[in-house]
């Protein structure tokens, strides 16, 4: 493994343990809304300091991009992207599907990706040009090819609703056009799922770079592409994301073309 993926590892073992250990009471939670049915708790902030500080004390001159800490030297050549509990919603209701997700962008381009489920104890990992694995086992793309045959994972709006019917668009023709559609609650997983074979593709509209870093490269090194709604490398800055096999990755893209507005196509 390595090197800074092992660090990146152990950060994101720690805040598993940090999750896992307030996940027994969750009643006794400090619960706050940053915005519309967008909540932290003091146990994302917890999470997100250990990760950091774990970080830091391997690597002092690095960046820090955090959903909870904001930005920290991200002009650096090597950026640490930390979403420290993804799916907080369904950590708070008890749902057993969040995860802990870091990924390291060292002169723009990712490098290293971690995705950690505490609740199944798996651990999706990626360095870029040496494979994807879950708990050191290689993992690969699925081998479908009809996106007919594929279960597809998406996310619905909670937060902002301005491309809402733009969404119900999509979902009606992939309900249509797949085997089913599924919709957990953490991106990180989601995308891990995909790189996994578990899914055969995903999408969604407007997420933040530490909900997608890591899951994007476990799935470009698992065989996958990734892309924004035009099959372009926007993904990351818009935050509009399609990612499967190459396959399925086609075909979504031809069933999601016809409900693109402007505002959702590339720049």
């Amino acid at each position: 493994m390595h090197p800074m993926l092992t660090n990146a590892v152990k950060a994101a073992r720690r805040a598993g343990d940090i999750i896992t250990y307030a996940s027994r009471d969750l009643g006794t939670l400090k619960v706050r809304s940053k915005t519309y049915n967008d909540f932290v708790s003091e146990v994302d902030h917890a999470a997100e300091r250990s990760i950091i500080e774990t970080l830091q004390e391997a690597y002092p001159d690095h960046g820090f991009l955090g959903e909870e800490s904001g930005h920290d030297r991200t002009d650096a050549e090597n950026v640490w992207i930390i979403d420290p509990l993804d799916g907080t919603t369904n950590f708070l209701h008890g749902f057993p599907q969040y995860s802990v997700s870091i990924a390291l962008k060292q002169q723009g381009q990712l490098t290293q990706a971690v995705v950690y489920d505490p609740n199944r104890n798996d651990l999706f990992t990626a360095t870029r040009g040496r494979g994807a694995f879950l708990n050191d086992k290689r993992i690969r793309v699925s081998n479908r090819t009809k996106l007919q045959e594929s279960i597809i994972g998406t996310g619905f709006p909670f937060r902002d609703f301005a491309h809402l019917d733009t969404y119900l668009g999509m979902f009606k023709d992939m309900i249509k056009k797949t085997s089913g559609l599924r919709r957990p609650g953490s991106a990180a997983l989601d995308l891990a799922y995909v790189a996994a074979g578990w899914y055969d593709g995903f999408w969604e509209i407007g997420l933040s770079q530490w909900d997608i870093a890591a899951g994007a490269l476990l799935v470009q090194e698992a065989g996958g592409i990734v892309g924004d709604f035009e099959g372009n490398e926007q993904w990351i800055e818009s935050g509009n994301i399609v990612a499967g096999n190459p396959k399925v990755f086609a075909q979504m893209l031809q069933t999601l073309a016809p409900h693109l507005t402007e505002a959702l196509k590339s720049k």
